[in-house]
């Protein structure tokens, strides 16, 4: 009797696994989301993102993504909600690792529960991430004070995560010795090494502190005159993101005010092109002094879709029973987003521009998979290892029991994929003096030559641009996105 109730509990519990919300699959509901986002359906994509995230208790990932979506559809205001439901959840983590960090890690460390059950806390480049988006938001509307709170919680974000990725690394380490594995991400035979070891990931100091959300602290404090507080944004900036003249010449031009200077088109032009040249307003290369009728402004440029993760299994030997069992366990791997073109140049009011790089979601999301494999294979070692004396334990006694177990490990088997996937993949930035007044950008041919349409009137501004496959949206108060004559896929966005 108690060896048919056993069958039964197990059996049952194959039936729950199976219909767990937790065992969904994140990666494909968010490729349907994304292709919506792509065709500029943001509606469709919204409506998607709602029928998937049914229940009252919605996790952090559905308030990243309804948020990055709203901003692209222009709806700051609802962005910026469904973001301040996301900072009170990550703000509930952080005040959970501050009080007992050492609680914390036992809990997250657990070689019992596979990580894809666990409830999504974020890794440590979307915390920081989110409130860097959450202050481009606000520079949308000319709120450079309500930014400068979301840049100071940003810092104090990236010093709460650097102190317990200290403590992590020691005590994994000391649970690595104690459980004798050994393993290393480099010892998994047809596991991609080579993405995590590429030297754009390599070169990361870390995985969440982010180039362009210092640099961004840099532009905000300097236009608030703390220019105290703008040198060390602008210098933390250039220590993650080295030998890049666009950050050094930020740093320069705090110190040494000088006249400015005008930037010519490069190459030849016609007459006709130099006339309508001369018609517009010149660009002018950045310099510290501000004429009265000139702008410090800075284009931000975010492309592309963050990565998706998905699961590759392995097969590793482990000791069950004093034997090696060759065992298949499952590890998580870095799809690269391939939507969007890249590019590297974008027009203003005829004249190309450089822009410069200066953060890459795809190379932080390695680093933290890299910083993080450790980890994953000592829980998922553990607990195969676990979970392979319990079935052959189990099956000496009820070998019907042992194989419902067996049906549920393989149910629960697999590496967790979840991640926010709306968020963009690279930012790029270019920072010009323009005259106040009506500017023309436009974005490469690539993308379908898309004109916007930009009015410049404050002293210091920022202009925010996002392109997915070859939709490019605008938001705030200062752009919008001009529909060419060819239909090309462009998105002009209503603002309240």
């Amino acid at each position: 009797m108690a060896s048919r109730a056993l069958t039964l509990i197990a059996l049952s519990a194959v039936t729950l696994l199976a219909g767990c919300s937790a065992f969904r699959s994140y990666d494909s509901e968010l490729q349907e989301t994304n292709q919506q986002l792509r065709a500029g359906n943001l509606d469709a994509a919204l409506t998607l993102l709602e029928k998937n995230n049914q229940g009252e208790d919605k996790d952090l990932l559905y308030y990243f993504e309804k948020g990055e979506l709203l901003r692209a559809k222009g709806d700051l205001n609802g962005s910026q909600a469904a973001w301040g439901h996301a900072d009170q959840v990550v703000g509930n983590w952080e005040d959970s690792v501050k009080f007992d960090s050492d609680k914390y890690l036992a809990q997250f460390g657990s070689f019992l529960v596979n990580d894809k059950v666990r409830r999504y806390e974020g890794y440590d480049y979307e915390k920081v991430m989110l409130t860097t988006q959450m202050a481009m938001n606000l520079l949308a509307s000319n709120d450079f004070d309500g930014a400068r709170m979301a840049i100071k919680k940003t810092h104090e974000r990236e010093a709460v995560i650097a102190e317990l990725r200290d403590k992590e690394y020691l005590k994994r380490e000391d649970e690595a010795e104690k459980q004798g594995v050994k393993t290393q991400y480099k010892d998994l035979k047809g596991y991609p090494v080579e993405a995590l070891d590429a030297p754009d990931v390599v070169n990361l100091k870390n995985s969440y502190q982010s180039a362009f959300s210092h640099y961004l602290a840099g532009f905000v404090y300097e236009a608030l005159g703390e220019k105290d507080l703008a040198a060390p944004g602008y210098r933390k900036a250039a220590e993650l993101r080295p030998n890049t003249p666009l950050l050094e010449q930020a740093l320069l031009n705090l110190d040494e005010p000088a006249a400015p200077v005008a930037v010519e088109a490069p190459g030849k032009s016609s007459t006709k092109s130099k006339r309508k040249a001369s018609a517009q307003a010149p660009i002018k290369a950045l310099v510290p002094v501000l004429a009265a009728d000139e702008s410090d402004v800075l284009i931000v440029v975010q492309s592309g879709l963050a990565p998706a993760r998905d699961s590759v299994r392995i097969p590793l030997p482990l000791p069950i029973n004093d034997h090696l069992v060759i065992t298949p366990l499952s590890f998580p791997v870095i799809k690269a987003d391939t939507s969007t073109q890249a590019f590297a140049q974008i027009g203003i009011d005829g004249q190309q521009q450089n822009l410069t790089l200066l953060n890459s979601t795809t190379a932080m999301s390695r680093r933290a998979l890299r910083d993080d494999m450790p980890g994953i294979i000592l829980r998922t070692t553990v607990r195969a290892v676990s979970r392979g004396i319990a079935q052959k334990n189990l099956n000496e006694v009820n070998p019907l029991a042992g194989l419902a177990v067996g049906l549920a490990s393989a149910i629960t088997e697999g590496a967790d994929t979840r991640t926010w996937r709306t968020l963009p993949d690279n930012t790029q930035v270019a920072r010009l003096r323009l005259k106040q007044g009506e500017h023309s950008l436009s974005l490469p041919n690539a993308l379908g030559g898309t004109q916007v349409q930009v009015k410049v009137d404050q002293r210091y501004q920022v202009i925010a641009l996002r392109v997915v496959g070859n939709r490019v949206f605008s938001s705030g108060l200062a752009a919008q996105v001009i529909p060419n004559n060819a239909g090309q896929a462009m998105a002009s966005n209503q603002r309240p």
